[in-house]
């Protein structure tokens, strides 16, 4: 049998032949050789892919496609239909291009105007897998007097606002059933409007522009019946969304305060149990250099740059697709708002607080219900 450089009675003869050095040098190798193995073995057990299952339920293939091609709408679609409408401008129908142009020009102002729904888009089959795949469950927690308008507060904002899409931008989780007479419109970024063609699809769901007259409008609508979602933390809440996050960009944010005082609508905290448990993100602590670039970035462009990422199409190891987790979206109590429209400062103030209250409220009654530990609390910034 072979002895290794390295067994003891080889060292024994070699100290007698007087050749220790040469082999005390081999045995350092022998060692740095045994760690190196052992750490390409942890690496490759920490790069191991877990692969989906062959057999899997046409069902969760129907509900991963669903996911996929809403993953898609986010992050590529505005850029294709972008790279679409320029091509159709060089090509020999440019006309086509010429009249669009025309159209977006006089359609301007839809955005902000209540934009134009489709429930036909709206109670499309795929948006019924969407909602499976995590899933997504709204919950009521008093009835909503459609006399007035609503002003919904969304917290936590995550990474995509997936809970926020599923239950204000389709019927798959049953809001229209659940608070009849309300009709809720998920308020966007303006700048997602300027693209051509995305911007008549997102519409079609009830998205409309986050700007101030765009709110106001809704608000304003004579009869009630309207129901503004706005994501208040907004692009940077984005960038420390992860699982077990319970950080809220609040304390500053008053705007919406101030609107709700100015048209006399109701607030109503909502709180999405598992918005922040769909994606990893890439450490970015505050001062951190990848943090000062996504703010710099987020500052000149308006919108946040997160370096996500979960699972993929036919593995669980890595991609850009969601953790299949459950999302609990409760919507709270209204807090009733006398109109005043030139709120004072201290107006504000007061019902900024009352609002954090109820918010705080809602988290605290609900998160037994949704593995959220008993001494786990929002923390405002």
């Amino acid at each position: 049998m072979r002895r290794s450089l390295c067994h003891p009675r080889v060292l024994i003869g070699a100290e007698r032949e007087g050749w220790v050095d040469g082999v005390t040098a081999v045995c350092e190798l022998c060692a740095r050789t045994k760690h190196a193995e052992r750490r390409r073995g942890r690496a490759a057990a920490e790069m191991k892919i877990e692969f989906a299952p062959l057999h899997v339920p046409l069902r969760r293939r129907l509900q991963t496609a669903a996911v996929v091609q809403w993953v898609f709408s986010f992050l590529a679609l505005a850029q294709v239909c972008l790279a679409v409408y320029v091509l159709l401008c060089l090509s020999d129908w440019w006309i086509l291009g010429v009249l669009y142009a025309g159209w977006l020009y006089l359609d301007r102002d839809t955005p902000s105007c209540g934009g134009r729904r489709s429930r036909w888009v709206r109670s499309w089959r795929v948006w019924t897998y969407f909602r499976d795949y995590f899933p997504i469950t709204l919950i009521k927690t008093v009835d909503l007097d459609p006399r007035h308008n609503y002003l919904f507060g969304f917290h936590p904002h995550g990474v995509l606002v997936a809970g926020g899409f599923g239950n204000f931008c389709t019927e798959a989780s049953g809001f229209s059933q659940m608070f009849p007479g309300l009709t809720p419109y998920l308020l966007m970024l303006p700048f997602w409007f300027r693209v051509p063609f995305f911007r008549e699809y997102v519409m079609c769901g009830g998205l409309v522009s986050s700007e101030k007259a765009s709110a106001s409008y809704l608000l304003g609508h004579p009869g009630g019946g309207q129901a503004a979602v706005i994501a208040v933390g907004g692009a940077p809440e984005s960038l420390d969304a992860r699982p077990g996050a319970l950080t809220l960009q609040l304390l500053q944010r008053k705007g919406f305060i101030k609107l709700a005082l100015k048209h006399g609508a109701w607030l109503v905290p909502v709180f999405s149990f598992g918005e922040n448990e769909l994606f990893d993100q890439m450490e970015n602590p505050a001062g951190s250099t990848l943090r000062r670039v996504q703010d710099r970035l987020q500052r000149i462009m308006g919108v946040a740059m997160p370096l996500f990422h979960a699972r993929g199409v036919f593995q669980y190891s890595f991609g850009l697709l969601p953790y299949r987790k459950p999302i609990h979206t409760v919507v709270g109590r209204p807090i009733p708002v006398t109109q005043n429209p030139c709120p004072s400062k201290d107006d504000i103030d007061t019902l900024h607080t009352l609002y954090m209250e109820a918010l705080t409220q809602v988290f605290e009654e609900n998160k037994k219900n949704y593995g959220v530990p008993e001494d786990k609390h929002l923390n405002f910034i």
